[in-house]
């Protein structure tokens, strides 16, 4: 007689029996098809490929491209397929996926072509298409890492093999697809044909792989021209290929040879000389075009308070007179923030801002008058007065940093002529290794979760549960705005996802298996472990970094 096990399923509407030993992919044939095929599935809070098979009895959550889980699944199946095709057209040269770029795609590029024509680009697409229409399976395989390094040395995947090297493991894994090999920081969806949307387009020296969007799974998205965002990319990427780190296993392996207080003094160097570059914009803008205030916008945890100080210093040397307002000062009480769709406050509203309030003080600094500006308590949810009156003088500049900073919604009363506005964001520029990029936002998510933890008596569940709503704000309130600014800043900090390793690991682990963030939980422990931790003894207290871990020495 047949095991049989008691499964409860979302996507089924409650609890089923099936035969011990089903696989994923066998119980998601019982369910009527949706809109979008199942890429993965949850169980038991832990994101599993649809080949995984069930022995005990558990909780089934199936993904589609319209989760943020599901999208990652999307996009990683993507790039597997993408190698696949290079690797056929170009077998002895060398595919990078760069980063990012837009809001649902990637710049990507191939050694030896300095600059793909539209007629690769077809090429490209085609095959990628027939690789696509001949659904091949895609497989993972657990082996002795000694294995699967002769493996990648055999395929000439030097990026790969230097992460194995500097995190040594008795075993790994890679995956299969047809005749190539790869290695992803997450899963795959179980064969080629789940992917059916996407297209390659020449751009720069390379092209564009254009994905859907999780909030529009039905379409390609192409408007990726944003030439101000891909600038600020190519200058980290020639930057970290100049420090010889453009690799996690590049900073492991100077980390190991004894050079992280050499690598943190380079990239806080580089910093130092952009905000003083920045500041020369400023006054040159002061003094053309009367400009009188700064505008600083960027998502969450992107370094805007941090930035706006250490600008403020840089323009103080130039005889400017900074005078700092954060618009989270600004929050309405917490009871009268506005609710998202799914009735969680909006904290990346612009309505969750006192408009009226901010700009009644706005119209009063210029006019001359002193003002006493709110403090916002992010626990108690309410806002208390400020100790410190500011006002303006001849030789003030006002710099506002704040999420909303490019909305014109947020100032509609003061002329762009006095308006300087920088974006800032965490554009993380050290990649996994060649074809795996780390997230911008996962980076970020690592600077809140530390952040929150310190300062806001968030713990780690706290700040997960609300990561998707932070995210949601963001693609609503902020990106849209971001080729607005006048300059853009980019606050990441090569080495510093290893020193943020021990603060949030620690926080990670006191999540419980028994959330749906638990499966975010381990997969950010499980990329962590690729880092090699370094001690912020040799950070100075001025770092973008010490917003996040402590020890600054700016008051917040």
């Amino acid at each position: 007689m047949t095991e049989t096990l008691k499964i409860v399923c979302d996507n089924l509407g409650g609890e089923t029996q099936v035969p011990a030993g089903i696989s994923l992919a066998e119980l998601a044939s019982r369910i009527a098809p949706g809109r979008y095929p199942f890429l993965a599935a949850e169980v038991d809070n832990r994101i599993k490929e649809l080949d995984y098979k069930l022995y005990t009895p558990s909780t089934v959550r199936f993904v589609d491209i319209s989760s943020f889980a599901g999208i990652r699944v999307y996009q990683r199946t993507a790039w597997f397929i993408l190698q696949k095709a290079a690797h056929d057209l170009y077998p002895a040269q060398t595919l990078h996926i760069r980063h990012s770029l837009g809001r649902s795609g990637f710049y990507c590029e191939i050694e030896g072509i300095d600059a793909f024509t539209p007629e690769q680009a077809e090429r490209l697409r085609r095959r990628m298409r027939e690789i696509v229409e001949a659904d091949y399976p895609i497989r993972r395989t657990r082996a002795l890492t000694s294995e699967v390094r002769a493996l990648y040395a055999a395929s000439g995947y030097t990026d790969k093999i230097a992460l194995l090297d500097t995190r040594p493991r008795l075993y790994s894994e890679y995956y299969t697809l047809d005749d190539v090999t790869g290695y992803f920081y997450g899963a795959l969806a179980p064969s080629t044909g789940c992917i059916a949307l996407f297209d390659i387009a020449p751009y720069y020296d390379g092209f564009y792989l254009a994905l859907p969007l999780r909030t529009a799974p039905e379409r390609i998205h192409t408007d990726f021209y944003q030439e101000k965002m891909f600038g600020i990319f190519r200058e980290y990427q020639s930057w970290v290929q100049i420090m010889g780190v453009p690799t996690v296993g590049d900073v492991n392996s100077k980390v190991l040879a004894g050079d992280a207080g050499g690598m943190i003094k380079l990239a806080e160097a580089f910093h130092e000389r952009k905000f003083a570059w920045l500041a020369d914009e400023i006054y040159r803008a002061n003094r053309t075009r009367g400009t009188r205030m700064v505008l600083i916008s960027g998502p969450s945890s992107s370094g805007k308070t941090t930035s706006a100080k250490r600008l403020g210093i840089q323009l103080g040397v130039l005889g400017l007179k900074p005078v700092m307002i954060s618009l989270d000062d600004y929050f309405v009480e917490r009871e009268k923030t506005p609710l998202d769709e799914n009735g969680e406050y909006d904290y990346e509203a612009l309505e969750a801002i006192d408009l009226e309030l901010f700009n009644d003080h706005l119209h009063r600094l210029m006019q001359g008058e002193s003002i006493d500006i709110p403090r916002y308590d992010f626990v108690t949810g309410r806002r208390m007065k400020h100790d410190a009156p500011l006002t303006l003088d001849e030789r003030s500049i006002l710099i506002i940093e704040g999420i909303h900073g490019l909305n014109p919604r947020l100032t509609p009363s003061i002329p762009d002529t006095q308006k300087f506005r920088i974006y800032i964001s965490c554009f993380t520029s050290v990649a996994m290794d060649n074809l795996s990029r780390i997230a911008t936002t996962d980076n970020r998510l690592l600077r809140r979760l530390v952040r929150d933890g310190r300062q806001r008596g968030a713990d780690a569940l706290a700040t997960l549960a609300r990561w998707s709503s932070v995210r949601r704000g963001e693609e609503k309130h902020i990106f849209p705005y971001q080729e607005n600014a006048d300059v853009m800043l980019n606050s990441s900090l090569f080495y510093e996802i290893s020193v943020l390793r021990p603060y949030a690991e620690k926080m990670l682990r006191e999540v419980p298996d028994t959330v749906r963030e638990y499966d975010e939980a381990r997969r950010m422990l499980r990329f962590l472990d690729n880092f090699i931790p370094i001690p912020p003894d040799e950070i100075p207290p001025t770092s973008i970094l010490r917003e996040f871990i402590g020890s600054s020495s700016f008051k917040y």
